[in-house]
Formats: C-alpha cells, structure tokens, sequence
C-alpha cells in the first residue's frame, strides 16, 4: 500500500473499526498453478477475533469460508493436495502470503472545484479521489476436508460468527424493543445446513501486517481543504455529510499531530 504520512493510519483499534464496519474483503491470492490463474481475487465477508480489544499490538486472526466451485478455492484444494502427497507437514497453510483488502463505503470523487484556494490562484488543481481502507498481509490455514471433525467444527463455529454478526451488528436486529430478533443458523433446517457446507471450505488467516490509510484530503491546505468540507457537505447526500464529516475529522487530528510535534 503507498502511505504518504499524512494518510497513514497505524492504530490497530482504528483499523479493526473500519474492518467491522466493512467486513466485506477483496482476498487475493498468488498460486502456482497449471490449471488456474496465478493470481486470483474473491469478495468474501470475514470475521476478525482478537482476544484484548484494548491492545494496541494485537493482529488477530480473520476467518471465513468460500465457495469450493470457486476457481480460487480450486486452486488452493490442488495445491494443498498436491503438497499433502509431497510430505509437506503444513500442507493446508499456503505458503505464500495472503492479502485482504477492505475499503470504508464512505468513499468519494474529489472534484477541483471544491479547491477555493488554489484553483482560484494558479489552476494547478486535478481531480482525486478520497477514501479509506485497509490492507491485511497473512498465513491462510485451510479447512478442505468436509469428513473430518476439524472441518466441522471450524465451519459451525465461523458461520455462527459470521451469521451473528451481521445480524445484529450489520443489520442492528437485536431483539431489543422494537427491532426484530436476529436470524440463527439453528432457524433453518440441519440437513439443510449440513448440505451447504460440504460446499464450502472454511478458512483463517494469521495477521502478519496490517496497513491502514484514510485519504481525506490531509495534504491539503487550510483554504481547500475547508472548500472539500463546504464542497461535500453541499452535496445534499448522505455520502457527501459523511464524507464532510470524516474530511474534518481527519482534519483536526492532522492539526492536533502537528502540535503535538511543534511543542515537543
């Protein structure tokens, strides 16, 4: 990921935020292999565990499952196999790294007219493009085995999570007051479920790095920058108040970091 310093993001807490609240991931992955694409991508939701919420170290680990029709997953069953019959004594764990990215939806063109300052000045302004996201470097371990105990338990426990999550974090059904109760795994039939899983493999990933960066127009100065915020915020929509208001949030944190330098 190009991190400029002024839109780097390194707090852990903050990161684990954006993933909760975008838990929907770009898992990429690079595989050797005769039959399928080196290079293979796919959009799967994942869980993030970390044991200490408040530490400021802790990586933590993601899961998730995909679809065993999915070329990728192809790919990574014949690798593994292949690995297996090689004698390798971690063959369900890739040995390349794995990449996850996750991007905020509160993501927006820039446009040079909100640039009051220097458009006005020397029209030496061009369109861009702010957002968020972060980027997630890993060991995957595999569950590809759909008669082995391991695998069962894996899956049960991750599509619990995942399914636990998203109905009450997501989707806010809490079963409190008015809102309706969320949906379980045990609501639909277990033959059913069992059925679904053996379409599937299960899967987690080990955080090695992680890398965050909120692009809100922090290179900028004081006059454009407040024209981005009057720019959005004109918009009339509800991306543009939400981009308005993390552009000046970005804002004052960038200003209290510059501070924080000049009185050391």
């Amino acid at each position: 990921m190009y991190l400029r310093s002024d839109h780097a993001e390194s707090d852990l807490r903050v990161l684990r935020q954006l993933i909760r609240e975008n838990p929907l991931g770009l898992f990429t992955t690079a595989i050797a292999s005769p039959s399928y694409p080196f290079l293979q991508s796919s959009h799967i939701p994942f869980v993030l565990d970390i044991d200490d919420e408040s530490s400021e170290t802790e990586l933590g680990r993601l899961r998730a499952h995909m679809a065993r029709a999915n070329p990728q997953a192809k790919a990574i069953i014949d690798d593994i196999k292949r690995r297996q019959a090689a004698g390798d004594s971690s063959p369900t764990t890739l040995q390349q790294d794995v990449l996850v990215m996750f991007t905020s939806s509160v993501q927006h063109y820039v446009t040079p007219k909100f640039y009051t300052t220097t458009k006005p000045a020397t029209g030496k302004v061009v369109g861009t493009w702010n957002y968020a996201a972060v980027q997630v470097y890993g060991k995957a371990t595999f569950y590809i085995d759909a008669n082995a105990e391991e695998t069962t338990g894996f899956l049960d426990s991750q599509i619990d999570a995942l399914s636990s999550f998203n109905e009450r974090v997501t989707m806010d059904y809490t079963g409190e007051g008015s809102r309706p109760k969320p949906w379980q795994v045990s609501d639909a039939p277990a033959a059913y479920i069992n059925v679904m899983k053996k379409a599937i493999v299960g899967f987690e990933v080990k955080i090695e790095r992680m890398e965050g960066k909120f692009k809100m127009s922090q290179e900028m100065g004081a006059g454009d920058a407040e024209g981005v915020v009057k720019g959005f915020s004109e918009l009339g929509s509800e991306v543009g108040t939400k981009m308005a208001s993390l552009v000046e949030e970005r804002r004052e944190m960038a200003r209290q970091k510059k501070a924080s330098k000049t009185s050391e």
